[in-house]
C-alpha cells in the first residue's frame, strides 16, 4: 500500500507541477502495477529502462543528422570554436560520470530513493529536466570517492 501513496503522491507533484514527463511517467508505473501480472516485468524495466532510454534519447539526437540539419560541416565547426570543445569535452564526462553512476545504482540500490527524490525536487522546484539521475549518480560517486580519498 505504502508504494501506491509513494506513487500517487509523485503523480500528485507531477500535476501541480504540470510535468509532463513526470506525469506520464508516474501513470505508467501505477498502471503497470494494476496489472496482475506485470510485476514480473518490474526488474526488467528496472535494470534495462535506463539503456531504452538512452536509447531513445540518442535516436532523438541522431534525427537532425538523418534530416540534413546537421553534417559535417557543423562537425568541423564545433572544432574551431571554445564551445565546441567544451561540449565535446562535457559530452566525454557525462559519459564516464553515467558510466560511474549505473556502477553505483546497482551496488547501492538506496542511493536510488535519494536521487529520484532529488530529481524530482529539481523537476519541480527549478524546472529542471529529469534526464540526469544517472549522471546524479556518477556525479554522486565521484564526490564520494573524493571524501574516501580524503578520509585516508
Amino acid at each position: 500500500m505504502e508504494s501506491w501513496l509513494f506513487l500517487l503522491l509523485i503523480l500528485a507533484v507531477g500535476l501541480i507541477a504540470k510535468n509532463t514527463s513526470l506525469i506520464i511517467a508516474t501513470a505508467a508505473v501505477l498502471a503497470l502495477k494494476a496489472v496482475p501480472q506485470a510485476s514480473k516485468l518490474f526488474p526488467m524495466i528496472q535494470s534495462k529502462g535506463i539503456n531504452w532510454g538512452v536509447t531513445i534519447i540518442t535516436v532523438a539526437i541522431l534525427i537532425p543528422i538523418a534530416t540534413e540539419q546537421i553534417g559535417f560541416k557543423e562537425l568541423l565547426s564545433a572544432f574551431k570554436s571554445p564551445v565546441g570543445w567544451v561540449a565535446i569535452i562535457c559530452g566525454v564526462g557525462v559519459s564516464l560520470l553515467s558510466s560511474r553512476g549505473v556502477g553505483l545504482l546497482a551496488g547501492s540500490p538506496e542511493v536510488t530513493v535519494a536521487l529520484v527524490f532529488g530529481t524530482i525536487l529539481g523537476v519541480v522546484l527549478l524546472k529542471g529536466v529529469a534526464a540526469g539521475p544517472v549522471i546524479a549518480a556518477g556525479m554522486t560517486y565521484c564526490i564520494m570517492e573524493l571524501f574516501s580519498f580524503a578520509m585516508k
